[in-house]
């Protein structure tokens, strides 16, 4: 339909433009003059009439006069010129002495003029015939082209913007494993005479943000094969079968460029584990797996075509699907510590004037838990704000600020406090910042603010100097004290009748933490070293949608005991800390109702040693 607009409007602009050359043309012609035939009748008999030429039922009258304009008469179709002048009176004798030509019409408009009247209709009801036929033919095309995959060829899409294993920062073994695949594709014999067969697919396994779709389109820059990339979601839809068919398509196109690879970006959409009871045996995303199983592995041989693919859910997966045979290589792709967080922020750092005072060194150790998208986003948020500042440089401020945005959002400069709110939300940071600083296990605290961003009104913020793989008991209750820092300070200064709202994030996240020590990490001397409760989330409506309970009531009763017991020794911790550094916590809290920032360098002066 929108096509049969296009074309309709494309015509009617195109006759619209002639008609205006048409009319810019005629203009630089002079009109004739048209006269009654009384006139011409007159002007024969005075002898003012040089020549006439007949057209059809038009007159052209030329004139012995030069300077006079040619006139125009019309008369009724097929009567001769000289019965009409003499029934006006006119002499056989005037009327010869006028030079007479008549314009014969053409042959074609002689047939137009006889069989256009009858052709016309039968025309029309040829041409909406055959536009008819014509839509259908595109709706049949369109019907046929249903079930074709939509898969794209990444070689001929990014010949200018090829990315290598060279661009992709971190990640080591994961680029080994990768390189070993592009070297069965590049050199297949090598590994045929010793006895290997090419691996039949390979899938990513890791956190949102870690790189897996830049490795694939890494392996696509670095294969020189064809890579075909889809989506999990662009196979579903809402007609049964056509995901099947999706699937059939895209091998078949992989098996016609083999060797080749097929790269499937969010595999979960479709791999998720079967038998949810979700449609019986016509479930469209079931089906759709199905043919994907048996196009990886089944009676018909797929040699040549490598399938890879990339979730942040592999706990999801059929195990169908992992078996060898199928995905014979899992890739893991963890979190970048500290060395590889630097590689990465010095690729992106690349196009960026950064000043002398911005050290990715010390960046990467202020970011720890940040994925490679994450540190992208920072120095991209810092390039945004020296923009806003119109500076030419990138400096040290400008990063500090958007590590904070990057995990917190962006500042609440609107919101205004009264004098109370402010101080209490001193207190409040001071009482996380004293304990976290004086306590031996929690990490050095890099900055205080009571400037709200996001959903917090003010924030600590405290980060290791290098990455944890590992937490100890110890550390785990020192930070349980660190979080209930902020509850245990309004309570000294304000009072229990003064309590405010504030700390009720801070209980939350320091009840999840006891809880987890207890129930999953086995940190109870009494309860023992087992886990409690099943958490594996449930997705199918054929399975228990809550976490399953494996223990009794008694039980439950000793493990909210366990919890208490920890949040109160933590509170008890806290209020320690809190009593011992008070004149400390003062003088912080004067400087924060000052500058309402505080960074690391300050807070250590004004805290002195630990």
């Amino acid at each position: 339909m929108k096509s049969l607009v296009k074309n309709i409007a494309i015509v009617i602009l195109v006759l619209f433009s002639i008609a205006a050359l048409g009319s810019f043309a005629d203009l630089s012609k002079e009109e004739p003059e048209e006269i009654g035939i009384n006139r011409l009748a007159r002007e024969v008999q005075d002898g003012e009439v040089k020549m006439v030429e007949i057209e059809g039922d038009t007159l052209h009258i030329t004139l012995y006069n030069e300077d006079a304009n040619e006139q125009e008469v019309k008369k009724e179709y097929g009567q001769p010129f000289t019965e009409l002048m003499e029934n006006f009176g006119v002499s056989s004798e005037q009327i010869a002495s006028v030079d007479v030509k008549v314009k014969k019409d053409p042959e074609w408009k002689v047939w137009l003029m006889t069989l256009g009247p009858f052709m016309l209709p039968f025309l029309l009801v040829a041409g909406l015939i055959f536009f008819m036929s014509r839509q259908v033919q595109g709706a049949n095309s369109k019907a046929m082209s249903f079930g074709s995959s939509k898969a794209k060829d990444a070689k001929k899409e990014e010949k200018k913007h090829e990315t290598r294993f060279l661009d992709v920062a971190g990640a080591v073994e994961a680029k080994e494993e990768l390189k070993e695949i592009v070297s069965f594709l590049k050199h297949p014999k090598k590994y045929s005479d010793m006895g290997a067969k090419i691996p039949r697919g390979a899938l990513l396994m890791g956190a949102p943000g870690t790189g897996k779709t830049l490795l694939a389109k890494a392996v696509a820059g670095e294969a020189e094969v064809p890579f075909f990339h889809m989506s999990g979601s662009e196979f579903v839809e809402m007609f049964v079968g056509v995901g099947a068919s999706r699937v059939r398509d895209l091998f078949n196109k992989a098996k016609k460029a083999a060797p080749a690879i097929v790269f499937i970006d969010e595999i979960d959409a479709v791999g998720r584990k079967r038998g949810a009871g979700l449609g019986g045996g016509h479930d469209e995303r079931e089906q759709t797996l199905n043919q994907i199983l048996v196009e990886m592995d089944g009676f018909e041989p797929n040699s040549g075509v490598i399938v890879m693919a990339a979730t942040n859910r592999p706990d999801v997966l059929d195990k169908a699907l992992l078996r060898p045979g199928r995905f014979d290589r899992r890739i893991v792709i963890d979190m970048p510590d500290i060395k590889d967080r630097e590689e990465i922020l010095k690729v992106h750092a690349k196009n960026k004037p950064l000043a002398k005072d911005v050290d990715l060194r010390i960046l990467a150790e202020r970011t720890p838990g940040f994925s490679g998208a994450d540190l992208e986003s920072l120095l991209n948020e810092a390039a945004i704000l020296a923009v806003k500042k119109n500076k030419r440089e990138i400096t040290d401020k400008f990063v500090r600020e958007s590590i904070d945005k990057v995990l917190l959002g962006p500042e609440k400069k609107s919101r205004i406090l009264s004098k109370k709110e402010k101080e209490m939300t001193a207190y409040h940071e001071a009482g996380h910042a004293i304990v976290g600083h004086f306590l031996e296990n929690c990490d050095p605290v890099r900055k205080v603010s009571i400037i709200g961003r996001g959903m917090a009104g003010g924030y600590t913020l405290s980060m290791p100097t290098a990455d944890k793989r590992y937490q100890t008991v110890a550390q785990f209750r020192d930070s349980l004290a660190m979080t209930m820092g902020g509850y245990v300070v309004e309570k000294m200064m304000y009072g229990d009748d003064q309590l405010s709202t504030g700390p009720s994030s801070d209980l939350k996240s320091a009840t999840k933490t006891a809880s987890r020590m207890i129930m999953q990490f086995g940190m109870s001397a009494d309860l023992g070293p087992r886990v409690y409760g099943d958490n594996e989330e449930m997705i199918f409506l054929a399975q228990e949608i809550h976490d399953k309970k494996n223990y009794s009531e008694k039980t439950a009763e000793k493990i909210d005991a366990e919890i208490s017991e920890l949040l109160h020794a933590a509170e008890k911790t806290a209020k320690a800390t809190l009593m011992k550094h008070k004149k400390e916590m003062e003088a912080l809290v004067k400087v924060l109702m000052e500058k309402e920032t505080v960074e690391q360098e300050e807070f250590v002066k004004i805290m002195g040693k630990a």
